[in-house]
Order: structure tokens, then C-alpha cells, then sequence
């Protein structure tokens, strides 16, 4: 009998984007673990960027659900400052933490649910829509609060206070005693939410509708796909992401003001492309999401931990690595689409 010949499929556009990204950031990792040591040689240091940028995370993978459409989505910040601002409020005054979570993905949905429902029904673009959302939030929060705002609720002070501790991947300090890793709560809810998402873009038919609108949105109406519903639920994803972004932050936070999450969705953006996710739509994965926002986590530490601890150095330094990886993708799917053709 032959044996059969079992053919390597090649990677597809967005694997193969996902992996460049992962390289990098293991590269980059690696080069601060050797070169500027400090608190890149402790694990609590991944640890760090994880409970720091879980809201982020989430947003990020809301945004890079929209993108594969084709769509944009620059409210997402703006909201999670609402939804912050309204949740400490309302706790403040003795509320419910159950409830303070149905508020918080309320606010998220309404959101989704309007402009979803003006960029896809109506067709107005999606730009103008969202930066109309992105002032509406803050409009809002600032009328809600122009103070600064800390959380005072007792139960919800306990809940946020829990940490998930791994004493065996802790370091020793100075004075010799064993500093234990710990991982917040809201990193567990942003990895739930990762692994929720990619399973959806993966093998639901709903995925591969977003992924199929992005590519070619006449190719996707011949093949049956309702592509005003499926863009309609992208950004109701979206505005649902944001609200459970915004919970996370102040889990994270305990306080709010009204400038919270300022450029969130600037850094959102960031990552998605630095996680290999085009603009143009069609290609994009929440995983090298997750690894673009790290490697912008990463790329920011390494900027202070050299000296440059001023502001402005962590924005040039992140504008050059967007720049980077813009110019990579087009070589790299240049490349590809010559090679296909020939």
C-alpha cells in the first residue's frame, strides 16, 4: 500500500501575521530580560502587564471584531469612562455589585445597539458615527462627575481586594523575603473573554461572517450571508466588550475621573494592528491581539526602564512600532499576493 503524502497547508494571512508578532514580542522580551534585567527576570512582571492592561485587552478584542468587518469603532474608551464613573456612583449609594454589572453591560449594549445600528441600516460611516459616540461618553461622565471618584462600597472593596496567588512562581526580595505572583481577577475575565471570542471567529458561522464581510462584502451576500445584521452584531459586540472593560478598570482602579481610559481607544487600536489585524478588513485574531498588546505593554517598560521616563518618549516609541508594523504587513501581504498569483 502507498503511504499516503500528508501536505503542510501554508499559513494563511493571519497566522502568519499573528506569528510575526508573537516572535517579536519573545525577541523583544528577551533582549529587556538580558539587557536591562530589573523586573523583566520575574515573572510578576508579565504578571503586572496583565493585571494593568486586562480592560485594555478586552477593549482591544472588541475593536478587533469591528476591523475584521472593516468598520472602526474610537468610542470604545469614552464608554468605559461612563461606564466606570456610573458604576462607582451608583455603589456609592449603596447599590448591588450584581446590579453594578447589569448597569455596566447595559451601558455597553445601548451603545453597540445605536451605532450598529446607524453604520449598518443607515450607512453612515463608521468614523463619524463612533467619534459622535466617543463625545456623547464623555459629555456624559463629565455631568455625572467632574471630581475625581473612589469607590467606598465595603462588599465590592473585599471583591476587588481578591487575588489569585501562585506562590511557586514568586521571586525573592531584598530583605529575603518570598514575594508571591499575583493575578487579579479581571486578567481571568479578559482571558474568559479571549478564549469566548476566538472560539467564535473560529468555528461559528457568525466568525466567518465577519471575516467574509471584511474580505469582499459583495462575495459575502452571494454566498447568503445578511451582511447588515452581521455588522450590526460586530458593533453591538463591540459596545457589550467595552462594558465589561469598564467594570474591569475599576476593579482594577477603585477610583474614577472623568479623563478615565483617555486614548484607550487610540492603544486598542495599536494593538489590534500590531497583533496582525488590517484596517482594510478581512484578516485579524484576537490571540495576536493579546500578544499586540503586550508588545505595546512591553515596548512602553523597556522606554522607562532605559531612563526615558519622560511622557512623550513612550509615544514616539509607540508611533515608530505602529509605523513598523503597518510597513510589515503591506510587505509581507504584497509578497504573499504576488506569490499567489504567480
Amino acid at each position: 500500500m502507498e503511504k499516503k503524502k500528508f501536505r503542510r497547508e501554508p499559513l494563511t494571512d493571519t497566522q502568519l501575521l499573528m506569528t510575526i508578532t508573537i516572535c517579536i514580542f519573545v525577541v523583544m522580551y528577551l533582549l529587556a530580560m538580558l539587557l536591562l534585567k530589573g523586573g523583566f527576570l520575574h515573572a510578576q512582571q508579565v504578571f503586572d502587564m496583565l493585571n494593568d492592561n486586562a480592560s485594555l485587552i478586552i477593549v482591544s478584542c472588541g475593536l478587533t471584531i469591528v476591523m475584521i468587518t472593516g468598520g472602526i469603532d474610537i468610542s470604545v474608551g469614552a464608554v468605559t469612562s461612563l461606564v466606570v464613573m456610573s458604576c462607582i456612583l451608583y455603589l456609592n449609594k449603596g447599590g448591588n455589585i450584581f446590579v453594578a454589572v447589569a448597569l455596566a453591560l447595559g451601558i455597553g449594549i445601548a451603545f453597540g445597539v445605536i451605532q450598529g445600528f446607524l453604520i449598518s441600516y443607515l450607512e453612515i460611516q463608521p468614523f463619524i458615527v463612533t467619534l459622535a459616540g466617543m463625545f456623547f461618553a464623555r459629555g456624559m461622565t463629565t455631568i455625572l462627575s467632574v471630581n475625581p471618584q473612589k469607590v467606598e462600597h465595603e462588599a465590592f472593596s473585599k471583591f476587588r481586594d481578591i487575588k489569585i496567588v501562585i506562590p511557586w512562581l514568586g521571586y525573592t526580595a531584598k530583605n529575603g523575603n518570598l514575594v508571591p505572583a499575583r493575578i487579579e481577577l479581571g486578567v481571568v475575565v479578559a482571558l474568559v473573554c479571549l478564549v469566548l471570542i476566538f472560539l467564535l471567529l473560529k468555528f461559528h458561522r457568525l466568525g466567518r461572517g465577519f471575516y467574509a464581510i471584511g474580505g469582499n462584502q459583495t462575495s459575502a451576500l452571494m454566498l447568503g450571508i445578511n451582511v447588515k445584521m452581521t455588522r450590526f452584531i460586530s458593533y453591538i459586540l463591540s459596545g457589550l466588550l467595552s462594558g465589561i472593560s469598564g467594570f474591569v478598570f475599576m476593579m482594577h482602579t477603585g477610583a474614577g475621573n472623568a479623563t478615565n481610559a483617555a486614548g484607550m481607544e487610540m492603544n486598542a487600536i495599536a494593538s489590534s494592528i500590531i497583533g496582525g489585524t488590517l484596517l482594510t478588513g478581512g484578516v485579524g485574531n484576537v490571540f495576536g491581539t493579546f500578544f499586540g498588546t503586550i508588545t505595546l505593554t512591553t515596548i512602553k517598560k523597556i522606554v522607562v526602564s532605559s531612563g526615558l521616563n519622560d511622557p512623550w518618549w513612550q509615544s514616539i516609541t509607540t508611533g515608530g512600532m505602529l509605523c513598523f508594523f503597518i510597513l510589515l504587513q503591506s510587505v509581507v501581504l504584497s509578497r504573499r499576493s504576488k506569490k499567489k498569483k504567480a
